[in-house]
């Protein structure tokens, strides 16, 4: 059972009768005693008139699925299965993160009826977030009191990446039509196939001109080309100790998804296949051979439940996994922490047996060393020097990762996503993939 505020007012107003009585002459402790017996009985009274609130069907609405940090419209509804008309407030057993309101529903169903309450989610962190019961308080007719049930109801609630690089998805899918063939020149090299013909205009290359092709046609045709389709994109995600640094407002790890989505979705529209390994040292998410619109439900619903893990990652053993992934030469995204030489060092030995086969670059979120304070006090001076050093060990493992043979960024959690796009995009240009 459970007593309400009222109960306690209930009792407070009882200074009123003692006050009166014990100036007439009655006894303190009896008017006392008399008081808080009425207060007993009525008590019992609201409990024993109150409804069984186990007697209840509870039911709930909301979608499987939802983006972290959106509102999910939900609503919970509760069928009386008693013959008492239930006056309820509900709680629901979400935890913290899920964001439910903290105040009770309060729902009054008559017997044999059904009534709902909305239930307003907003989830702040990825991963599946739980509730297995609801806890239910049934008052009774003048609500002092009432009895309190805990109803098994278990829900769950997928929270997927936001990812909000999206909003930098139209402007690269622009850059990549002109690739594709959209612009008025278009010249061969390496990384290129054969497109189509068209005639000849004062300015083109003549040697594109194809002569069999200008004989049939009575006039010159032109070949022209695109950047080559149906290459590899192999992204592998670290998901060891260094994935829960503090990058900007969340941690590297979540930098590294936005990354691997936008990256994703673009290489899927430019008609590349995309394989998806998060590794520390088991596998812990993997898509691969999934094509066209299927490609980004996939890849949110695998990295959805996957947090960092404080365990050092075995690189040997995620570059054997890449190489097993594409037996073709391909590109391959390493997403990880490439800022401390120390940190840096399994992943560095195991680059060069990747780059002789494969494009690669090494992206790393990072909130960088920032500027130099002026140097006004012994504090300024210490600062200063760990900004240098930390500039140093970041190029010191930049220039080891070029020197095996791969290519290496590093920006704020907002600016990697569209700089690896960039690059991408750069070494589609180039005829590099």
């Amino acid at each position: 059972m459970f007593v309400t505020g009222r109960l306690v007012l209930l009792v407070a107003l009882g200074v009123i009768p003692l006050v009166l009585f014990t100036s007439g002459g009655a006894p303190a402790w009896g008017v006392a005693g008399g008081w808080v017996l009425l207060c007993a009985v009525l008590t019992g009274l609201d409990v024993a008139l109150a409804a069984d609130p186990r007697r209840v069907e509870i039911t709930r609405t909301h979608p499987d699925r939802a983006l972290r940090d959106e509102p999910v419209a939900g609503e919970i509804r509760v069928r009386n299965l008693g013959r008492r008309l239930l006056r309820a407030s509900i709680r629901d057993a979400w935890q913290p993160t899920a964001g439910a309101p903290s105040a009770r529903q309060n729902v009054v169903v008559p017997p044999g009826e059904r009534r709902g309450a909305p239930l307003p989610l907003l989830p702040r962190r990825r991963g599946e977030l739980r509730s297995a019961f609801v806890v239910i308080r049934a008052a009774g007719p003048l609500r002092l009191a009432g009895r309190q049930a805990r109803v098994d109801a278990p829900a769950r609630l997928r929270v997927l990446p936001p990812f909000t690089s999206r909003r930098h998805l139209p402007s690269r899918l622009a850059r990549l039509r002109e690739l594709d063939g959209n612009t008025t020149l278009q010249v061969r090299g390496q990384g290129t196939e054969f497109d189509s013909l068209r005639e000849y205009v004062r300015g083109d290359d003549v040697r594109s001109i194809d002569w069999r092709a200008t004989a049939r046609a009575g006039t010159t045709m032109l070949r022209t080309w695109r950047p080559e389709r149906d290459r590899h994109v192999v992204i592998v995600i670290d998901t060891g100790r260094t994935a829960a640094a503090r990058v900007g407002d969340g941690v590297r790890l979540d930098a590294a998804m936005e990354a691997a989505l936008l990256l994703s979705v673009l290489a899927a529209r430019a008609g590349d296949h995309v394989h998806l390994l998060m590794f520390d040292r088991i596998t812990r998410a993997r898509v691969t051979r999934v094509e066209g619109s299927q490609l980004l439900p996939a890849l949110v619903d695998a990295m959805a439940p996957v947090d960092a893990q404080l365990i050092d990652t075995d690189w040997d053993a995620a570059l054997a996994q890449v190489r097993g992934l594409s037996v073709r030469p391909a590109l391959v995204v390493l997403l990880t922490a490439a800022d401390d030489p120390e940190a840096a060092r399994g992943f560095l030995a195991a680059l060069p047996a990747v780059a002789q086969r494969s494009r690669l670059l090494v992206a790393t979120a990072t909130d960088g060393p920032g500027e130099v304070p002026a140097h006004r006090d012994a504090a300024d001076v210490y600062a200063a020097a760990a900004i240098e050093r930390a500039r140093h060990d970041a190029e010191r493992v930049r220039d080891a990762v070029v020197r095996a043979g791969g290519d290496a960024v590093s920006a704020s959690a907002d600016d990697l996503p569209p700089l690896v796009a960039d690059r991408y995009l750069a070494l589609k240009a180039a005829g590099r993939l």
